[in-house]
């Protein structure tokens, strides 16, 4: 704890990530709706979105892999991957680490789409920082990560 936080008592530090946990259901839901209304022009879902957005940043991956990177079921993450494979986003290629468990990559159509996703996004989100500084936005990421970490354990399937 730093000296200036050392005034506060553990119970008003427990209380205030209480507040984070509150906005950031709100914040999910929200990001959610507005991901929905915008990503017809795609024909995207939340959820196909998310697995494009991860196969784009970490190149092909397994369904287990996605499942355990994004705390999602495999069952969940395998409907994404099979709405994303009949939109022709998505395809299985051969693992050579695992015979019976496929790479799932990005099609170019995949890359094309969720580019276009990403790049509505920014502009969207451009705007919502203008009274927020780096430090700020760092701050909120090294909290919402540390929560992510200390809930590593919770079992997703």
């Amino acid at each position: 704890m730093s000296e200036r936080d050392r005034g506060q008592s553990s119970e008003e530090l427990t209380d205030r990530l209480i507040e984070v946990f509150d906005l950031v259901g709100p914040l999910y839901r929200r990001a959610h709706r507005k991901v929905e209304q915008d990503a017809p022009i795609e024909g995207l879902s939340v959820g196909v979105r998310a697995v494009l957005t991860m196969l784009r940043e970490h190149g092909p991956m397994t369904v287990p892999q996605m499942g355990r990177a994004q705390a999602l079921s495999r069952q969940f993450v395998q409907r994404m991957i099979n709405d994303a494979a009949a939109l022709h986003l998505v395809e299985s290629v051969a693992n050579p680490a695992h015979k019976r468990s496929s790479l799932i990559r990005l099609t170019e159509k995949g890359r094309t789409a969720i580019t276009a996703v990403l790049d509505r996004e920014r502009a969207v989100l451009r705007h919502a920082g203008d009274d927020l500084t780096v430090a700020d936005i760092t701050a909120c990421i090294r909290v919402l990560s540390h929560l992510l970490r200390f809930l590593d354990n919770v079992d997703v399937d």
